[in-house]
């Protein structure tokens, strides 16, 4: 297509995962069914942590934070994925798919840092326990949490101001099931040096800072560990740490697989399945780590169904 300003454009197109037919039905209903799952086991940890006195603690306000940016997370590509695929219309409108890339730039700065806030809760809870009611106080996790939103926004809304300057002069087809934004600058023609600067920057202010911050904190707590003579402070530290870790290690697993596969493949297929991990998988597993490594979740579960059942009765 030859060069011309396409600031006026109308939209794109996600040309999705397969041109098959016979695949279509199946990816619609996998994706649904790890949607339902997805939005259904994070409110149930909300509705657990919200109705459970023994969980209004900072670790399960951060989890439950946590939860419910996984279920705005999907949701901010999963039905526009289905509504695709049911009505055979590939085409996204421009606006349309600048909110898509904000919000899939937003959700996952606030993962980063709501993990990184659980992984210092548990630094204080472990390393320094006569002093955790007085350093994480309701002051500062609200705090916290107030950080990592205006971090989160900001950061989205300098990507989007940046993006919004661009001539976009090629086919403006992406190769993906959802606006993601090192895809829309390979649609430009004019300079994205800046784009491409902000990325790396922020991906090492808000990826590998906060990252070493979890290992710098459970370097600490394992050493903590060790030192603990009762073998049930260490049965419980573990518990409570261990969830988190694993949610850590999903996280962080995926990003790295995506970047990786991008990287050394240039398949939008494998990049696609590799970002369903990351986008879809990842935050339908949450909850299920939470409520079968961390018995303080299983027994508020326990009371809650529980509960239901005696008032069915």
């Amino acid at each position: 297509m030859e060069a011309e300003n396409r600031t006026g454009i109308l939209e794109f197109i996600l040309l999705g995962f397969s041109e098959n037919p016979e695949l279509k039905p199946l990816i619609f209903w996998l994706f649904l069914s790890m949607y339902l799952v997805t939005v259904l086991g994070n409110l149930l940890i909300i509705l657990v942590i919200i109705s459970d006195s023994h969980l209004h603690t900072p670790m399960y306000f951060f989890l439950s934070n946590l939860s419910l940016v996984d279920i705005c997370f999907s949701t901010t590509t999963v039905p526009r994925v289905l509504l695709s695929i049911h009505t055979e219309n590939k085409a996204i409108s421009y606006m349309h798919c600048l909110t898509q890339v904000y919000f899939t730039m937003f959700f996952p700065i606030l993962d980063t840092l709501l993990l990184t806030a659980m992984a210092y809760d548990r630094f204080v809870a472990i390393c320094h326990p006569l002093h955790y009611t007085v350093i994480m106080n309701l002051r500062l996790c609200a705090l916290l949490v107030f950080i990592t939103w205006f971090i989160g926004v900001t950061t989205s809304l300098l990507h989007i101001s940046l993006m919004m300057h661009l001539t976009l002069c090629r086919d403006l087809e992406i190769p993906h099931f959802f606006c993601e934004l090192t895809q829309i600058l390979r649609l430009a023609c004019s300079d994205t040096f800046l784009n491409s600067t902000l990325i790396y920057v922020m991906t090492g202010v808000l990826g590998v800072s906060p990252f070493t911050g979890i290992l710098f904190s459970y370097s600490r707590i394992a050493l903590s560990i060790r030192k603990m003579t009762s073998s049930g402070g260490k049965q419980k530290a573990f518990s409570t740490c261990g969830s988190h870790l694993s949610v850590v290690s999903l996280f962080y697993g995926t990003s790295v697989g995506v970047y990786f596969t991008s990287a050394v493949t240039h398949s939008s297929q494998k990049v696609s399945v590799a970002s369903v991990m990351y986008t879809v998988v990842t935050p339908m597993l949450n909850p299920f780590v939470y409520s079968l490594r961390n018995t303080d979740v299983k027994g508020a579960l326990r009371r809650l169904f529980s509960q239901a059942t005696s008032c069915l009765r």
